[in-house]
């Protein structure tokens, strides 16, 4: 039965093209059937490989290999998430958090991708809508965040905020950001969340700029139903992964629960999360000081 892999890249960039060939090339050679997205076939120039569109490309597929940044990565896992199939990241960006591989191990990712030596886990997502009395007006899902943020920049968003039913706060504020423990080190950390191991099942809900005494993030529950109520007189928008965008009227609600299907990431050599975080934050597990500043 012949294999068949998805390569997803940014072609906008020459270094993620000419990447993007030479694993398109590799994957070829052993035998696989390789397709890539129909509006990059061309700028990537590899005979033998097959265009697609839509979101059934990665139907089918054994494997899908994103070449990029976090961003490549997200759009990737679009197209991985409905097929069920494993993604494999590898980074040419600057952090590249979601990625297994960087530049420098691009060829032993692509002979371990071959050789199937890879591991596959589950990473959990939110499912994301959005109603106003009664009506749906959006529904979408997100594998770091979905963000609820003002609607104009000269107006603080007022919203009210329920977890599990239950009220929780009212906040004055530039925004909500619910999050995965994998977008714990996204957006949610940018707007001062905590770090959470991905092997965590957890949300997190953190407030953007919030006019109020208690302001903290908040981890929940894997099985709690965050809710974010838009006051009246206010309007929003919603950001899922910062890809997809949708407007959320005035008193409208939007809801966040658990993804009710995971995007599955693969594995090629299990690392540590701690190292992980180390090596991307650059932190100082040394200290702070050299040898020179020592105390004699």
């Amino acid at each position: 039965m012949t294999r068949t892999a998805l390569i997803v890249t940014h072609t906008g960039r020459r270094d993620s093209t000419e990447h993007a060939r030479t694993v398109a090339d590799d994957l070829v050679a052993a035998g696989f059937r390789v397709r890539v997205i129909r509006n990059e076939a061309d700028d990537l120039g590899v005979p033998g490989v097959e265009p697609v569109a839509g979101p059934a490309a990665a139907e089918g597929a054994e494997l899908v290999l994103a070449l990029g940044g976090d961003g490549t990565l997200l759009r990737a896992a679009e197209l991985a998430r409905p097929a069920g199939v494993p993604l494999l990241g590898i980074n040419l960006g600057k952090v590249g958090f979601l990625a297994e591989a960087e530049f420098a191990d691009l060829d032993a990712a692509v002979r371990k991708a071959v050789a199937r030596e890879y591991t596959v886990e589950e990473r959990l997502t939110v499912d994301v809508t959005v109603e106003r009395d009664g009506d749906l007006v959006a529904r979408s899902w997100a594998l770091n965040e979905a963000s609820i943020e003002k609607g104009a920049r000269e107006r603080m968003l007022e919203v009210r905020v329920d977890v599990d039913g239950r009220p929780l706060s009212r906040y004055g504020c530039d925004g909500v950001v619910c999050a995965t423990p994998t977008g714990s080190t996204a957006y949610a950390f940018s707007a001062g969340g905590p770090v959470v191991w991905p092997g965590v099942d957890a949300l997190l809900l953190v407030p953007i700029s919030a006019h109020a005494l208690f302001s903290r993030a908040l981890v929940v529950s894997p099985s709690s139903e965050i809710t974010v109520t838009v006051e009246p007189t206010a309007s929003a928008v919603l950001a899922c992964d910062g890809r997809r965008s949708y407007d959320v009227p005035p008193g409208a609600v939007v809801t966040v629960r658990r993804g009710a299907q995971p995007v599955r990431v693969a594995r090629l050599h299990p690392r540590p999360f701690t190292d992980r975080l180390v090596a991307k934050f650059g932190l100082p597990v040394a200290g702070w000081r050299t040898n020179s500043h020592e105390d004699h």
